[in-house]
């Protein structure tokens, strides 16, 4: 049921005729009584920043943080459309509040798609009205496909915590980088919480998944993440509540990973020993968007002086007498030499699915880890225009 999966919400997925291949691209998570429940949202840093994130972020603000609806399509970013996109994300928040009579600033908006191009609103509108009567408690798996672009499979979660429920739907293979990585996520509590409570553990749980998360290097202009409570199961605790939403985005970020355009690894990279938790996260993001490291994981190559190398030039403190390199637990460089090594054992590791990767600089206590994936023939034929 994922997004639906806490009680107190309801949800739908159609094919309103965005996409034209005829796929679900129109989506709807609502509050199952129709009234405004506490939300919180985290968005794209990005400059260029899409309207339907303006008119959410407009929204949130206006309403102290009360949402009763979220709408979202698929196909089409409405993004870089100038004041046309905005009045067509306020349009579409209309024309759900006026099908659920709430007020139009208690309905948020997401798009994600091609950039530059204006919403066809005359199928957006002619979808909305059917889209909100379909919805209902066992919507959530209709509502995570309607949001798939160039995803394989949809992505949704639920987190069974101690008298409450967090679930949730995600979309993203392309456009991974944060600060979130094109990416939308909607998650849904019953854990009663104000909007302050639900945005401390929503912020919380971004930082350590979705901004952990870098495919490819490029930050989406719609990037969005939120979260509703009906607060049905009453008051939580908030490390409690923290730590569940913390793990469903975390769940949802791996499955980006696991979908992302053509790739055929999921790269778990840490560095260790650096003389800060941000130098360490600096260093994991750079050697992640290096084209020569994914093409060596895509290659099955543990060419761990591209590596090396990365770290030695992305300015952050290093030692090359100090570093050392792990596949898959297999010290393979130490001290900035090649040591002895399982030759076999590493190439085994090499060709499974998800590797593991370890940097030590030997420098201090700093910590980083990036969730990341190989580069291939694929992602450039996925990218090469947008037909």
């Amino acid at each position: 049921m994922s997004v639906t999966a806490a009680p107190g919400f309801t949800a739908a997925g159609t094919a309103a005729g965005i996409k034209e291949s005829g796929a679900r691209d129109l989506a709807l998570v609502a509050v199952a009584d129709g009234r405004p429940a506490p939300a919180a949202g985290v968005f794209t840093r990005n400059h260029m920043t899409a309207a339907p994130v303006l008119t959410t972020k407009a929204h949130l603000a206006a309403s102290g943080g009360q949402a009763a609806a979220v709408i979202l399509n698929s196909g089409n970013a409405n993004a870089a459309t100038g004041e046309k996109g905005c009045a067509d994300a306020e349009a579409m928040c209309d024309l759900v509040a006026a099908e659920l009579g709430v007020d139009r600033h208690h309905v948020l908006v997401c798009s994600t798609g091609l950039i530059g191009i204006p919403l066809p609103m005359a199928v957006v509108e002619a979808g909305i009205a059917p889209l909100v009567a379909a919805r209902s408690e066992h919507g959530g798996e209709a509502a995570a496909a309607a949001i798939m672009t160039t995803d394989t499979a949809s992505k949704e979660v639920v987190v069974e915590a101690e008298g409450f429920v967090v679930g949730g739907m995600a979309k993203g293979a392309a456009m991974l980088s944060p600060n979130m990585a094109t990416m939308l996520a909607v998650l849904t509590t019953d854990a009663a919480a104000t909007p302050a409570q639900l945005q401390a553990a929503l912020t919380a749980g971004v930082a350590d998944s979705f901004n952990a998360l870098d495919v490819d290097g490029c930050t989406s202009t719609n990037d969005t993440v939120l979260l509703l409570s009906s607060g049905r199961a009453g008051e939580v605790d908030q490390v409690q509540l923290e730590r569940a939403v913390a793990a469903a985005c975390a769940d949802l970020a791996a499955q980006m990973a696991g979908d992302a355009e053509g790739a055929t690894k999921v790269v778990r990279l840490t560095v260790t020993g650096a003389h800060s938790d941000d130098e360490a996260q600096a260093g994991a993001r750079y050697v992640a968007r290096s084209q020569l490291v994914k093409c060596s994981w895509y290659g099955q190559d543990p060419y761990w002086g591209r590596i090396a190398s990365d770290l030695g030039s992305c300015g952050i403190a290093f030692d090359q007498a100090l570093v050392s390199v792990s596949y898959g637990g297999i010290e393979v460089c130490r001290g900035g030499v090649e040591v002895d090594h399982d030759r076999e054992a590493v190439a085994a590791h090499m060709a499974q699915r998800h590797l593991e990767i370890a940097v030590d600089l030997g420098l201090g206590a700093g910590r980083g880890t990036i969730l990341t994936n190989d580069l291939t023939h694929a992602y450039i034929d996925e990218n090469m225009g947008t037909s």
